[in-house]
C-alpha cells in the first residue's frame, strides 16, 4: 500500500471523550445507576438515537423532548473544561506524512469543537466527515465510503484507526484495512487487521501496510 489514507474516529481514538460523553447521560439522568465505565463499555461508538431508545428501555419512560440538546450542551460544558488529546496523539499527527481525516459517527459541531479544544484541528482542516452528513452511522459501511470519496481514495487504499467494535466492522464492511486503538487492552473478538495499545505503536504499523 504506497499510497494510503487515514480515517480517524474521533471519540475514544484522538481524543478521551468517551467517558465525558457517559456522564452527560449520568449527569441528565440521575436515576441511572450505572458506571461512567459500565457505560462506555455499552455504549461507545454507538449512534445517539439508538442510545436514547436502550436508555428509555431501561428507565420504563421515555426522556424529554428536548433531551438531546440539553445532552448536547452538557457534553459541550465537559469538553471545554475537562476534554484532552489521548496520550501521544499530538504528536503522532504532526509526524504522519499521509492524508488523513476524521470519520466520526458525532455531529458536525461536536467534532470541530474537540478538535478545536484539544489542540488538534489543524492536522485536519475541512476534512471532517460526520455520520449526519451521509444518515449512516457505523457499523454501516456508508461514511468511511463518503470519507474515502472524497479524500479521492478507493476503499482498498484506506485505514481506518478506531476504538469501537461497531467501527471496526463498518471499516471491514467498507473494504477497508482497520487498526484497533485499545489501550485498555480489553479482551475483544473483533478481528481487527492489527491491535495497539499506545499512539506511539501506530506509525510502525502503517510503514508495514505501506510497505
Amino acid at each position: 500500500m504506497p499510497d494510503i489514507c487515514l480515517l480517524f474516529d474521533l471519540d475514544g481514538t484522538l481524543v478521551d471523550s468517551e467517558g465525558l460523553c457517559q456522564q452527560g447521560y449520568l449527569d441528565l439522568l440521575p436515576e441511572l445507576e450505572d458506571t461512567i465505565e459500565s457505560m462506555a463499555m455499552k455504549y461507545r461508538g454507538r449512534k445517539f438515537a439508538n442510545i436514547v431508545v436502550d436508555l428509555e428501555s431501561r428507565l420504563g419512560r421515555e426522556v424529554p423532548a428536548d433531551f438531546e440538546p440539553r445532552y448536547r450542551k452538557r457534553v459541550a460544558e465537559l469538553f471545554d473544561t475537562r476534554l484532552q488529546a489521548n496520550p501521544g496523539v499530538a504528536e503522532l499527527l504532526a509526524a504522519l506524512p499521509q492524508p488523513m481525516c476524521v470519520a466520526s459517527s458525532a455531529p458536525l459541531a461536536k467534532i470541530r469543537h474537540a478538535l478545536a479544544v484539544t489542540g488538534l484541528a489543524p492536522h485536519f482542516g475541512e476534512r471532517l466527515f460526520s455520520a449526519y452528513e451521509v444518515q449512516c452511522w457505523k457499523p454501516d459501511p456508508g461514511l468511511f465510503l463518503h470519507a474515502a470519496k472524497a479524500m479521492g481514495f478507493p476503499p482498498n487504499q484506506c485505514v481506518v484507526i478506531e476504538d469501537s467494535e461497531v467501527g471496526l466492522a463498518a471499516g471491514l464492511a467498507a473494504g477497508m484495512r482497520t487498526l484497533h486503538y485499545n489501550p485498555a487492552n480489553t479482551p475483544t473478538d473483533h478481528p481487527a487487521e492489527h491491535t495497539f495499545t499506545e499512539m506511539s505503536q501506530l506509525r510502525g504499523l502503517l510503514e508495514c501496510l505501506s510497505a
